[in-house]
């Protein structure tokens, strides 16, 4: 039970507490990023969409690190042609050809964008296998102004302890106010027309290369289609956020879905897809949750574009005989949602730390870096619906692990905008904490 944890007394070098994990120390805090890089040897391999591995690769020479790159199309080669070696043969040659260039370069540091894709976890066990240290970016553990830069892995690769009782007994110094990024949605969106539109002209220089996402012209298409829907959706869920957000509104359920093509659920998760972790959600909702409670549904925003689960949901709504209790949404204020809910469902989505933040009951389903005894609900699905309440988030807990999160993984920035902090072309902060460890 989350009120039952306690600090207790630890000695010894904190390590991971998972069967499944290394047993690896918990990596140093680089608090004098990016000068801890000077002298090293550092491969980039695919970074985000945009400039970012560009402007980071010139931060990092300016800091007295010697840079390479790997391009594997040419929207990579766009944003980083110097100092590059263009990959152009079948997947199955990347580990003998990253080899040749990890021996030729001298690479002692991996640097790269999201550890699922194939490639990447080639690199990483190539790097487990060779002392090669590795530094995995995504999206922030915690939006919307920080990103994430974390040792060895993120997720379920994350160091990072599932053990409460670490985080109690480990100080970690309280992390000062981020620069706020601003919104970011139309930068992103012109780096990734442009990445797509290169790596189009230049797909003769890579004819081996395959995206997890179509690389056409249909995908600028499906962007503007993107905006319409927008408005589209913001008209049709009037009546839905009148019930959800008002005063009087109904008991509900949350249910944020993730990226149709998130790695992290084909990875680190039980699920082939969200439309399998759709159905199993509502089956379990109809079948073990209270008559007078709904279940909503909310769209990621990025995946507007791909999918939409409209068709499935009344499928599934006449399946289950819910009827107004089964309810799907796009563009409603999700903190609003979150705030207003019974409790959180989520497979290892970011969203699940909004949810902990804002003290709601959330049960992660898939391996999360949050999913610890104290923080998230430690029973099944089916017993969530009746028991939610049982499993209040801890709050000093919550607030150590934070601390610890921020401190070890985050970093203040954004990779689609920059942030106006002098000396950096990458605009990223790279300061951690500014108060003593309490």
């Amino acid at each position: 039970m989350a009120g039952d944890l306690r600090p207790v007394e630890q000695s010894g070098e904190a390590r991971v507490e998972r069967a499944d994990a290394p047993a690896l120390p918990l990596p140093e805090i680089p608090r004098d990023a990016p000068y801890c890089f000077r002298g090293r040897n550092i491969l980039l391999l695919q970074g985000p969409v945009g400039p970012f591995f560009g402007r980071l690769a010139q931060d990092l020479r300016w800091a007295g690190a010697n840079v390479h790159k790997i391009n594997f199309n040419g929207g990579d080669w766009l944003y980083c042609p110097r100092n590059a070696t263009n990959f152009t043969r079948r997947l199955d040659a990347f580990p003998n050809f990253l080899a040749r260039v990890c021996e030729e370069k001298r690479i002692d540091m991996i640097m790269l964008f999201g550890d699922c894709r194939r490639m990447h976890r080639m690199a990483s066990d190539y790097a487990d296998e060779h002392g090669i240290e590795i530094q995995v970016f995504e999206e922030g553990y915690i939006r919307p102004d920080y990103i994430t830069m974390e040792h060895h892995g993120v997720n379920g690769r994350s160091l990072m302890p599932r053990s409460g009782i670490f985080y109690l007994n480990t100080p970690a110094a309280e992390p000062k106010i981020p620069s706020p990024v601003g919104p970011t949605i139309w930068y992103g969106g012109v780096w990734a027309v442009t990445y797509y539109c290169w790596s189009v002209l230049l797909w003769p220089f890579f004819p081996h290369y395959r995206h997890h996402r179509s690389m056409n012209y249909t995908e600028a298409l499906r962007w503007i289609w993107a905006g319409a829907r927008k408005y589209w959706h913001h008209w049709k869920n009037r009546p839905e956020a009148k019930r959800l957000l008002g005063e009087d509104h109904p008991k509900f359920f949350l249910v944020p879905l993730q990226v149709h093509n998130d790695a992290q659920i084909d990875v680190h998760s039980q699920y082939d897809d969200m439309e399998d972790f759709l159905r199993h959600v509502v089956a379990s909702f109809s079948q073990n949750a209270p008559d007078d409670c709904s279940l909503v549904i909310k769209h990621h925003p990025m995946d507007r574009p791909y999918t939409d689960y409209t068709r499935l949901v009344r499928r599934l709504r006449r399946k289950y005989s819910l009827g107004d209790r089964l309810i799907y949404v796009h563009d409603l204020h999700l903190p609003s949602l979150i705030i207003r809910s019974e409790g959180v469902v989520t497979i290892n989505s970011t969203t699940g730390m909004s949810a902990l933040h804002h003290g709601k009951p959330t049960l992660a389903t898939g391996d999360a870096i949050y999913r610890i005894d104290g923080l998230t609900a430690t029973v099944g699905l089916d017993e969530f619906w009746t028991r939610a309440h049982e499993f209040p988030v801890h709050s000093e807990l919550y607030r150590k692990f934070r601390q610890q999160l921020i401190e070890r993984t985050q970093i203040n920035g954004n990779f689609y905008r920059r942030i106006d902090i002098p000396g950096t072309l990458a605009g990223i902060d790279w300061t951690r904490g500014s108060a003593a460890p309490d």
